[in-house]
């Protein structure tokens, strides 16, 4: 390891001994609308300053997006502060496109730890009767925005018969976008996008040249997608903080198999203290943080953001431990009204013992999982 990056490390242990919690940031779930694309390197967890303690499990599998709301992993992999709370365990990645293709591959056992937005992780929860994963940690709120073209849209009203963009069908955009249609009298049909609005799912990674050639009128999508059509000449007609209390709500969460919980739990609680230790990181260090996530996003896509693009995108997003649970319950009923679930229990969706651990370690406060938590 560098001495840049044990210098980083020192700089995150530092910090999260301080009592660092809530760190802002990026961007939300569901950059893209198809599966796993890539698996990066194994990370060895055995060099560069790290704890030499054994751990449960000599590998580790983490999947995420090559996304802004996912700069914990993107970041805490790339410089070491993963490899260095993880021993001698090994970290194997794998990046993905969308949220349920990653919760595919966690209920296979191809992943066992992930970042994943809330409605790809409410769906595998209550398809699996409770038995496939639990939440463990928050990792992102905000950063989601209706962006539209301005000579087409200029007010809520001017959205019937236009176009708009989501990620994939079903995914957390998906879900918002219909229930901000609903709530403003716009009658869809969920399953086919079909409607007074003619909802469009389009890969996050294809919006872009989508907008440019007039083939979408804009798109409920999270950042940097959204700061991208924005440089495209792209307007905000909606940025979905403003539709929630205190403007927070979860774009992104930290799951685990549960088979792999009960199995390793000393392994988890590793993951998110590397967790918690880059956030503090993130936070003493923001605008290294901001260049080191565009670092690791140039070597997963082969393509960096435009400073613009990813100063616009940086300022629009909040990355917190807290799981902001209540707003789960929220989303959990918008996915009920597009029909995408029936009702859920969602009664032990959430463990939060070993986050709350290691919160109290570093001397922070415990966070709630209002009601959901492990029985």
């Amino acid at each position: 390891m560098s001495a840049l990056n044990r210098t980083r490390i020192r700089r995150a242990v530092s910090a999260a001994a301080a009592g660092l919690a809530t760190i802002g940031l990026l961007s939300a779930c569901g950059y893209g609308s198809k599966a796993a694309t890539t698996a990066a390197a194994p990370v060895s967890a055995g060099s560069g300053g790290a704890s030499t303690v054994k751990l449960s499990a000599d590998t580790v599998h983490i999947g995420y997006f090559a996304n802004l709301t996912h700069a914990t992993p993107l970041i805490g992999v790339q410089d070491g502060l993963f490899a260095k709370d993880l021993g001698s365990t090994t970290i194997k990645t794998q990046i993905f496109n969308a949220g349920p293709a990653e919760a595919e591959a966690l209920n296979s056992g191809a992943i066992d730890i992930g970042w994943i937005g809330p409605s790809p992780a409410i769906n595998a929860y209550v398809k699996s009767k409770g038995a496939a994963l639990k939440i463990i940690s928050g990792a992102t709120s905000g950063g989601v925005e209706l962006v539209v073209n301005p000579a087409k849209i200029k007010t809520i009203a001017d959205l019937k018969g236009k176009k708009i963009a989501t990620p994939q069908l079903g995914n957390t955009q998906d879900v918002a976008l219909l229930n901000f249609l609903a709530t403003n009298g716009y009658k869809e049909n969920a399953k086919s996008g079909a409607g007074d609005v003619s909802v469009v799912r389009t890969d996050n990674s294809l919006t872009p040249t989508a907008y440019s050639s007039g083939s979408i009128d804009g798109a409920w999508v999270p950042e940097p997608t959204a700061s991208k059509l924005v440089a495209e000449g792209a307007k905000v007609l909606v940025d979905e903080k403003s539709l929630w209390p205190n403007g927070q709500f979860v774009s992104t969460n930290v799951i685990v198999s549960q088979s792999f919980l009960t199995a390793h739990p000393d392994v988890v609680q590793a993951v998110l203290k590397a967790s918690v230790d880059t956030n503090a990181w993130i936070l003493a260090n923001p605008d290294q943080a901001k260049k080191d996530a565009n670092t690791a996003l140039t070597t997963l896509t082969k393509k960096a953001l435009p400073t613009k693009v990813l100063d616009a995108a940086w300022s629009e997003l909040t990355v917190t431990n807290d799981p902001l649970a209540t707003t789960l319950k929220t989303q959990a009923d918008h996915s009920v009204a597009a029909g995408f679930v029936t009702k859920p229990d969602l009664t032990g969706i959430y463990d939060l013992t070993l986050l709350n651990k290691v919160l109290g370690a570093a001397g922070q406060q415990p966070v709630s999982a209002a009601g959901l938590g492990a029985q």
